[in-house]
């Protein structure tokens, strides 16, 4: 006979079922179940809260819960207490966490996963409404057979370790509780337990603490390559008019972001192409300012955060290769280029920059490297532990070899940091310009490897070698959710007990 199983609210109609239930699920400890009249108090203050498994229409499970604001209790309470001495006028519509105050499952029912939809409807409930995370206090049924060889502590890490089976915090483990705290006395009557229990809890990946104010953070961001094309543009002005063009067009599709290659304004430098290398960019330089400045003016006008891409710095006679981040608000902040490659060391004399850093922005935390700084894997795993989700990397490569050593860099560290990487590159040739001769680009966004991205890891990818643009929509909930249940979990997994990258 095939059975129905269904997830609903409790009615008062469902008490009889519920006791037979419960009495049946918790025979070590007679005569503890609900009364009516307790029942009929938790639907009337908090009625989805209350939560059914039925099997064949017959109730044989459910998951009793209320909001409280946390701290006013904090990591010490008692279940009583938490509780209000069973009356719940502990529970406050307003606060912040989901307590859990009963799960259980009829003894002829279990095997079937049915606690773990009612977890499951929890879980989403807290979701709903958003709050920060649910919270309980578990048994410990299993700890009076070891009682007298180790401690609580010693018991539930043997547990977590899989070496000693609880069937309720091996359960709780499994759907993603931790163990914040060890109670004692929190049942006093839980002879199986020894009047221990383990305060648990699970986070709401998805808790926004402001989300009763007005405020601009995006959870879908549009992002807009420009695959920058080398040619004469005559002058600042023509320059410029080419730069406005493109921040317009990236504009009308609503983008927030768009992102300019390395040394894109190459082309005027073609005006001190007189002198030697050296010479010829640090003339270039002069513009930088400048260059910055009308990047601020159209990141606000044209309502989009601007990544200026990459252009020569002068700094107490120093010259770097620098890259700002232009904020539709009026703001900026920059980024130096820490790795020179040895062709900029030796024809220019650039030295690399000192500092590493994430951008907070009104699409979330951000990250910029300039071309070969995504070939160094430990720095962009500071800006993950940092919180980026998005890194920008503006390059410049020349030949197919160079553009495959950023491209196959930029999508191995969005597989290793469980973030995205956006690469923007120029194409075309300035025959006019020493060094700047050929360029090879394929811009192009990463995305972590796993089922709710695309399983080549490229959300979208430009034609090589063209003038073009790429407007794409990323996600960064997919984001916590890879971190929270991802296949793998290479940030939370990394083995910090034997290395670490540290930032001096």
């Amino acid at each position: 006979m095939s059975e129905t199983v269904e997830i609903r609210s409790i009615t008062a109609a469902d008490y009889l079922d519920l006791r037979e239930s419960m009495v049946s699920a918790y025979p070590d400890m007679a005569g503890s179940y609900w009364g009516e009249s307790t029942i009929q108090r938790l639907i009337k203050l908090f009625p989805e809260g209350q939560i059914a498994v039925t099997v064949n229409g017959r109730v044989v499970g459910c998951a009793l819960s209320i909001i409280v604001d946390y701290d006013k209790f904090g990591d010490t309470h008692t279940y009583e207490q938490i509780t209000g001495y069973f009356t719940f006028n502990t529970h406050n519509p307003k606060g912040d966490i989901l307590y859990g105050i009963e799960v259980f499952v009829h003894p002829d029912f279990r095997g079937r996963r049915l606690a773990r939809r009612l977890y499951d409807a929890r879980k989403t409930l807290c979701e709903q409404l958003n709050l920060e995370g649910i919270v309980a206090g578990g048994r410990i049924p299993n700890y009076e057979k070891y009682a007298d060889k180790m401690t609580p502590r010693e018991y539930i890490e043997k547990v977590q370790d899989k070496e000693i089976y609880d069937p309720t915090l091996t359960f709780q483990f499994s759907n993603d509780f931790t163990v914040k705290k060890i109670l004692k006395n929190y049942l006093p009557n839980d002879e199986a337990s020894k009047g221990f229990a383990t305060l648990l809890q699970w986070f709401n990946i998805y808790y926004e603490k402001d989300s009763d104010t007005i405020r601009y953070n995006k959870s879908t961001v549009r992002i807009g390559l420009v695959q920058w094309q080398m040619r004469d543009y005559g002058g600042m002005e023509s320059f410029m008019q080419q730069v406005e063009f493109f921040i317009d067009a990236v504009s009308d599709y609503g983008s927030d972001f768009v992102v300019f290659p390395e040394l894109f304004n190459a082309p005027l430098m073609a005006e001190f192409n007189q002198l030697d290398p050296a010479g010829a960019i640090r003339g270039m330089a002069k513009y930088t300012e400048t260059l910055r400045d009308r990047f601020l003016e159209h990141a606000v006008s044209y309502n989009v955060n601007i990544i200026s891409g990459s252009m020569p710095i002068v700094v107490d006679e120093v010259l770097h290769n620098i890259s700002y981040l232009c904020r539709r608000d009026g703001t900026w902040e920059q980024y130096i280029k820490i790795h020179p490659t040895p062709g900029e060391v030796s024809a220019w004399g650039m030295k690399g920059g000192s500092e590493i850093k994430v951008f907070d922005t009104d699409c979330g935390k951000i990250g910029i490297q300039i071309c070969y700084d995504v070939e160094f894997p430990e720095p962009s795993r500071i800006l993950a532990e940092q919180g980026m989700q998005i890194l920008f990397v503006p390059f410049m490569t020349d030949t197919q070899h160079a553009y495959n050593r950023v491209r196959f860099c930029a999508q191995a560290r969005a597989i290793e940091n469980e973030c995205y990487v956006a690469i923007a590159g120029c194409v075309g040739n300035l025959p006019k310009v020493n060094n700047m001769d050929l360029q090879y680009a394929q811009s192009c966004v990463f995305t972590p490897s796993d089922f709710n991205f695309p399983v080549t890891g490229i959300k979208a990818e430009s034609t090589p070698n063209t003038e073009m643009v790429v407007v794409v929509d990323i996600d960064l909930v997919l984001l916590k959710e890879l971190h929270a249940f991802g296949s793998v979990q290479t940030m939370k997994d990394i083995r910090n007990d034997l290395y670490q990258v540290i930032k001096k």
